[in-house]
């Protein structure tokens, strides 16, 4: 059985590899590679699965887990294997209401306010589809009304958790990675190892913010450790952080 797992992630993740060489070829991704090496640790259930570099974590490092929607299995196996304390962020309704329903390790710590370039309130506009849980901050065409949520920057965030770093930031927050992007490297809050899910493959998004993101990370001295099968997930560690 556990073959038989391996050999269908192996099947999926190529099948991922083609398409996105299809979508570079028309011009619509990155064929980005991976920078430099690290010992990576694949964690998550598939299709919500992302690379750390493990050697950077211990017990004590300070993890924030950004966009839960209703999928933790990543933050969950963090917890398991390194015994972290996650503190997780996400402003949507749905998102809320199902931590609230779930029985969750003390180690995990939900806090319901999303994280942008700015302190305040925002349009969270939802997804045409209403099987899908996740919203954005991007204005977008759909049938369903925006809401109102709160949300921080990381900075503020930091000082309210009195952390003086940040050992391991993901994100998955619908495209406002770029403004949280520009925002971090703006602020002096040393973020040691940075996971994101770039959305360029979104048409109000496109692969120019993608490449603009990666060029002004790696001015600031962030290599590309990880790439996904998909082109979407990134792994990105500090300089002299491994």
């Amino acid at each position: 059985m556990i073959q038989d797992s391996i050999g269908l992630d192996s099947v999926r993740n190529n099948l991922r590899a083609v398409r996105r060489t299809w979508r570079a070829w028309r011009g619509q991704d990155l064929l980005q590679r991976p920078q430099m090496r690290c010992q990576t640790l694949t964690l998550g259930s598939d299709g919500s699965a992302w690379s750390i570099c493990r050697n950077s974590l211990s017990s004590q490092s300070v993890v924030y887990s950004v966009g839960v929607g209703e999928e933790i299995s990543f933050d969950l196996e963090l917890i398991h294997r390194f015994g972290v304390t996650v503190h997780a962020f996400d402003p949507t309704p749905r998102s809320i209401a199902w931590v609230q329903s779930q029985t969750l390790p003390s180690e995990f710590v939900f806090h319901s306010y999303g994280i942008a370039g700015q302190d305040g309130m925002r349009r969270f506009v939802p997804p045409a589809n209403q099987n899908f849980v996740s919203h954005t901050l991007l204005e977008r065409e759909t049938p369903w009304p925006a809401v109102e949520v709160p949300v921080r920057r990381i900075s503020s965030v930091q000082k309210i958790l009195g952390h003086a770093h940040i050992d391991l930031l993901k994100m998955d927050i619908e495209g406002a990675e770029y403004e949280v992007i520009d925002d971090l490297l703006a602020s002096p809050v040393p973020v040691r190892q940075l996971l994101v899910e770039f959305h360029h493959r979104w048409p109000e998004v496109g692969i120019a913010k993608t490449r603009t993101a990666i060029r002004k990370l790696n001015a600031a001295g962030y290599r590309i450790f990880s790439v996904s099968p998909s082109g979407e997930e990134y792994g990105f560690l500090a300089a002299g952080a491994g």
